[in-house]
């Protein structure tokens, strides 16, 4: 089942994706669906209005998370590039709802950065609250998967060994345009899905999820060791090796690139960088 957050009207609806067409949920969007007991059978029964995919705006598939946490250093290929040892835990860090923007939304370029990276990202999707989940409640404990691009100003990111103040900038990080269950993706909850990212149609990512060193499961595991996971909250996976800041030389998003991010049976992203203008 595929599941997303549509923009129409002046509002948003929670849309279930059938072919071409985007059923109606009758909620405002799928955090809201997440919240409800039995949302699986819930949704996929649902017969509500429809709207075409085609032109469809989506919302950040959950607009207001709990959380989002995020995973750095979790393929080897990206560890490799940035000149760090192999870690032994997940390297966690956070964004803010605040963040977050839609799938076909402009990247704005803040004027304080001159160092606007990309980082393609596999994110799971919480579908039931969970603390110290293990084994099959971890597994149980993610409804899907979406796609995000962790959009970071490097410059402010190594100001400091904390990296919070270059990885959650306002209305930086898009993601969505879905959610997919993992019934529906090979590996279920520990998916092997090519990912891949490019900047004017150039590749500069190309991996697949399958590498990652902590796994989905795993990542459920870690972050609810630390901190509840309620409906609708976001765990980031991180990124492979192709990011800007590694390149010899080094490039980043000045204004006006566009930006795929591509997931095999997930969907794709696909934002323009746009330079912000004074208010």
């Amino acid at each position: 089942m595929k599941l997303a957050t549509l923009r129409t009207g002046g509002t948003t609806r929670a849309v279930r994706l059938d072919g071409e067409t985007l059923v109606d949920l009758g909620l405002p969007d799928v955090g809201a669906l997440l919240r409800q007991d039995g949302w699986p059978e819930s949704a996929a029964a649902a017969t509500g209005p429809t709207y075409p995919v085609a032109g469809a705006d989506f919302a950040p598939v959950v607009p207001s998370p709990s959380k989002v946490v995020c995973v750095g250093l979790n393929y080897r290929n990206h560890i490799q590039e940035m000149g760090r040892d192999l870690p032994e835990h997940p390297t966690l860090f956070a964004k803010f709802a605040d963040s977050l923007i839609g799938a076909g939304d402009d990247i704005v370029r803040p004027d304080e950065t001159g160092q606007l990276d990309w980082e393609a990202e596999l994110a799971v999707v919480v579908g039931q609250p969970v603390r110290r989940a293990r084994g099959a409640a971890a597994e149980s404990a993610i409804a899907g998967f979406t796609v995000l691009n962790d959009i970071t100003c490097r410059d402010w990111q190594f100001r400091t060994r904390e990296w919070l103040q270059g990885k959650t900038w306002d209305s930086s990080t898009p993601v969505g345009p879905c959610l997919v269950t993992p019934d529906e993706l090979p590996g279920g909850v520990r998916p092997a899905l090519g990912v891949r990212l490019l900047v004017d149609g150039e590749l500069m990512q190309s991996d697949s999820t399958g590498d990652l060193l902590f796994d989905p499961v795993a990542l459920v595991e870690y972050v609810s060791t630390v901190i509840r996971l309620n409906p609708g909250d976001i765990i980031a996976t991180g990124t492979p090796g192709g990011v800007g800041h590694a390149r010899e030389p080094q490039r980043f998003l000045t204004g006006g690139e566009s930006v795929v991010t591509e997931i095999e049976g997930i969907g794709r992203l696909a934002n323009r960088v746009v330079r912000e203008t004074s208010a």
